[in-house]
C-alpha cells in the first residue's frame, strides 16, 4: 500500500531522486539529505507503515537485519568507530516523517552528534506497574 502524499513513499517507489545504496523488494536504503554525520543513511520499507506499531512481524525482522547487514559494510566503508541504530515513533518521540523509517548514523571518535538521555532510577510502583501490566 502506498500513501500518495507520502514523501518517503515516493522515494521508496524511485518517484524522487536519492542516493540510493541498497534496494530489494521490501526496502530502499538511502544517504539522509540531512546527515547527523558522514554516512548516515535510512532505511524506508516499500509499503507504507506510519510507524513500528503498524509492522507486522516479518517485516519488522527484516529491517533489524538489513540494519546489521548495512552497518557491517558501511562501517568497512567509512571507516567509522561505531553506529546508532535509530528509530522514532510518534511526533513526542521525534518522529518527523510518519513512514516507518530506520536512521543509521556513523559516528566518530570527537563527534557532535547528540543521541542521549538522563539516566533515571527505576522506581518500585514503576516497576511492579509495567511487570503485572504484562501478565
Amino acid at each position: 500500500m502506498k500513501d500518495e502524499n507520502c514523501i518517503f513513499c515516493k522515494i521508496a517507489a524511485g518517484e524522487i531522486p536519492s542516493a540510493t545504496l541498497y534496494e530489494d523488494d521490501d526496502f530502499r536504503v538511502i544517504l539522509d539529505i540531512s546527515p547527523a554525520s558522514k554516512g548516515h543513511a535510512l532505511i524506508i520499507p516499500k509499503e507504507h507503515f506510519r510507524n513500528l506499531y503498524d509492522l507486522y512481524d516479518e517485516l519488522a525482522s527484516k529491517v533489524l537485519v538489513l540494519a546489521r547487514k548495512m552497518t557491517v559494510r558501511l562501517k568497512e566503508i567509512l571507516g567509522c568507530d561505531g553506529y546508532n541504530i535509530v528509530q522514532n515513533n510518534e511526533e513526542v518521540a521525534g518522529q518527523t516523517v510518519f513512514h516507518f523509517h530506520m536512521h543509521m548514523i556513523p559516528r566518530y571518535r570527537g563527534d557532535k552528534v547528540g543521541i542521549g538521555w538522563h539516566m533515571g532510577e527505576l522506581k518500585e510502583k514503576d516497576k511492579e506497574e509495567i511487570l503485572n501490566g504484562l501478565k
